[in-house]
């Protein structure tokens, strides 16, 4: 029985986010925020925000063993675009994209 959870308008790029998602994609739930943990990334502490989410979803609407549970799914999407300027010398003005970012993770209770 899988839970899943999506995080909406994340301000942080996709791309960054997905550097963190890569390392936990497959592992156990314990372990999975064991490690984000220890990693030194602003996506860091989101992402085990959302996957400890989804272990509350699977534990209340399932009741599944936590033990068994793990990362079966973890995708991150971008999301809108906040388009911003930035002066610069000469009157010129230069563009600057602010990047969201939506994080779907999709827990499973793993096969004995």
């Amino acid at each position: 029985m899988e839970a899943r959870v999506v995080h909406r308008h994340m301000h942080i790029s996709p791309r960054k986010v997905r550097l963190v998602a890569d390392l936990v994609r497959g592992k156990g739930v314990g372990d999975a925020i064991g490690m984000l943990q220890h990693v030194r990334k602003k996506a860091a502490p989101l992402l085990a925000k959302a996957l400890r989410s989804a272990v509350a979803n699977a534990e209340t609407t399932q009741r599944v063993d936590v033990d068994r549970l793990y990362v079966k799914v973890i995708t991150v999407d971008g999301g809108p675009t906040a388009k911003r300027f930035l002066p610069r010398a000469h009157g010129r003005a230069t563009g600057l994209r602010k990047r969201t970012a939506h994080v779907t993770v999709v827990v499973d209770e793993r096969a004995r």
